[in-house]
């Protein structure tokens, strides 16, 4: 049994606006403190203005997940948002030959799988997105670049907000550990061990964050747990107070 309640139906686009669709995926393992500590998933894909779709965090792959994705548009871009979140990546890569591969600087050099990667993520929208979607780019431990899709006015984060929902969890040990690590729902943060990571690095931090504020979102998807559907601007300030920005 999974330790999450899943948000199902897994692996099927879930219309979240006009060209910009959810996807929930299965139950992953990370390790952490010595345990593999459970993660439900989600990814995120946009439809370019040119039909192309840019395909952020992709999760586990399916035959039944890949033709569902095609019938929204070819996949051209598929995005690695961290160095955590590319595990998938060569995967779908495989399955899209044809598509350009995006990702946080030096994750192809650390990446634990063989990764190829064409174009690295920095502070200024890539030129086949650029006034389709703002972008920033959070140098730490955790390089995370975090992106705004203007046309529905979304923010797309990934790690450095997670919002999991105690009433979805079973285990209990697992409900305790999210309450302590600042990352439940309703008031999902970035979680403990993350806030720790940034010492020494919080002014960098703090840029990134006044510029995700500046985008003011309707709504903000995350990567782990319930993403906010509406009061993006407020959640997004609520949820990075912690760096005084």
């Amino acid at each position: 049994m999974d330790a999450f309640v899943p948000y199902a139906p897994l692996n099927v686009p879930k219309k979240v606006a006009d060209d910009l669709w959810i996807v929930d995926g299965p139950e992953i393992r990370m390790g952490m403190l010595g345990l593999g500590v459970p993660f439900p998933t989600r990814m995120t894909i946009v439809r370019l203005n040119d039909g192309g779709l840019f395909v952020h965090s992709p999760v586990a792959p399916a035959p039944d997940l890949f033709a569902a994705v095609e019938a929204l548009g070819p996949v051209r871009h598929l995005v690695a948002p961290n160095s955590l979140h590319y595990w998938w990546l060569p995967d779908w890569k495989a399955r899209f030959p044809q598509a350009r591969v995006h990702a946080v600087p030096g994750l192809q050099r650390k990446a634990k799988r063989r990764l190829r990667v064409d174009a690295a993520l920095g502070d200024t929208p890539a030129p086949e997105w650029a006034g389709q979607m703002d972008q920033v780019l959070i140098r730490g431990p955790l390089t995370e670049a975090d992106f705004f899709h203007r046309a529905s006015r979304t923010a797309i984060l990934t790690d450095l907000i997670e919002n999991f929902e105690p009433a979805r969890i079973r285990p209990r040990w697992l409900r305790l550990l999210v309450r302590a690590g600042h990352a439940a729902d309703p008031h999902g943060s970035a979680p403990y061990d993350m806030r720790l990571s940034f010492l020494g690095r919080r002014r960098a931090l703090r840029a990134g964050v006044r510029r995700m504020l500046a985008w003011q979102p309707e709504r903000v998807i995350l990567a782990h747990g319930r993403w906010y559907a509406k009061d993006g601007a407020a959640e997004l300030a609520r949820a990075f107070a912690w760096v005084g920005a």
